[in-house]
């Protein structure tokens, strides 16, 4: 089965290593490293690395284009991005020592009527050959917020599964399309809520009321703390070892690409949660996003502890299935 990931607005990531970032001054850098990415990109990469068959598709600048060509051709990665002209741009992302990243992003491209009907077309011809799809990352320039919305019903009319992962005007506006699953982090659900969103009461809150607006599976990031999965019938969570901090660049991609592999193949929750906390794990670690050999994650995998959250559970759950609560395995 293949999955295809739509990059709306790829980039070049320029990654910088110090111990500590002082501003004003002249910083050493200890570790550089330039690359092809895009939340849609990385999602792929890792999907790839799990084992399985990749499309993507997007919006790519003619002018900058190697670096990605290089990289799908290197990953056996299917490229159905649509060209445009000019150049992708380049994010520059500061690490420090602490975990701390510093993002600088640049404008994307500037996306032409011609060049969005071409990616609608390219989309309509990946559906018939994938169930599944992953949206993810922002808009380029010209670009209204509410494409996204628009590219998720175009999808759902096809019978598809789409897993989105946006923020801001983007995310609120593709949440009313009510894709399969969303997963925002602490601080994306605030803005979407409108107010701080804190407590687990608070998380649980804003889940019923993303549910109840048709989309099945909210999950939210709590960072370090893990995640909390609110799937039609039960709430799950999911906490990941402690890990030495490299950097968190791809480490939510990761999560991404985690949940999409055992969702789109079946697996329970509880099996696809481990997964996925582990992979993202392991992406705090490194500064690369992937890995060469499937079994690093197997120590992570049983590091990884699973639970059902009887207490946050919708009250029309069948009982049979909520009974227990503790580490799953």
């Amino acid at each position: 089965m293949t999955l295809m990931t739509i990059t709306l607005n790829p980039a070049l990531d320029l990654t910088a290593r110090l111990d500590a970032m002082s501003l004003g001054e002249v910083n050493l850098v200890s570790e550089a490293n330039l690359r092809a990415a895009g939340k849609g990109i990385n999602v792929a990469m890792v999907l790839k690395d799990l084992g399985r068959d990749v499309g993507l598709t997007g919006w790519l600048g003619e002018g900058n284009q190697q670096s990605f060509v290089s990289l799908f051709e290197a990953r056996a990665l299917e490229d159905h991005f649509v060209r445009v002209a000019g150049s992708t741009r380049i994010n520059v992302k500061i690490s420090e020592q602490s975990g701390r990243v510093t993002d600088l992003n640049l404008p994307g491209l500037d996306v032409r009527q011609s060049e969005v009907a071409a990616l609608e077309a390219e989309i309509e011809r990946l559906a018939t050959r994938a169930d599944w799809f992953v949206l993810a990352g922002s808009l380029p320039k010209g670009v209204a917020p509410d494409y996204c919305a628009h590219l998720i019903r175009l999808l759902k009319a096809r019978g598809k599964q789409v897993i989105f992962d946006c923020s801001g005007a983007a995310l609120s506006e593709g949440i009313k399309a009510a894709p399969t699953l969303v997963k925002p982090n602490l601080e994306e659900l605030s803005q979407w809520a409108g107010r701080p969103i804190k407590t687990l009461a608070d998380q649980a809150e804003c889940a019923r009321a993303l549910q109840a607006s048709g989309i099945p599976h909210v999950v939210i990031s709590n960072g370090a703390d893990g995640l909390i999965w609110f799937a039609p019938d039960a709430v799950w969570q999911a906490t990941p070892p402690r890990m030495q901090v490299v950097s968190t660049v791809g480490a939510g991609d990761s999560l991404v690409a985690g949940l999409a592999h055992g969702l789109s193949l079946g697996w329970a929750p509880e099996q696809t949660l481990r997964l996925a906390t582990a992979v993202s794990a392991l992406a705090v670690s490194q500064v690369a996003v992937g890995f060469d050999d499937i079994k690093v994650l197997n120590p992570l995998l049983e590091q990884v502890r699973v639970q059902r959250l009887d207490a946050l559970a919708p009250a029309q759950s069948n009982p049979l299935s909520m009974t227990h609560s503790g580490d799953a395995q």
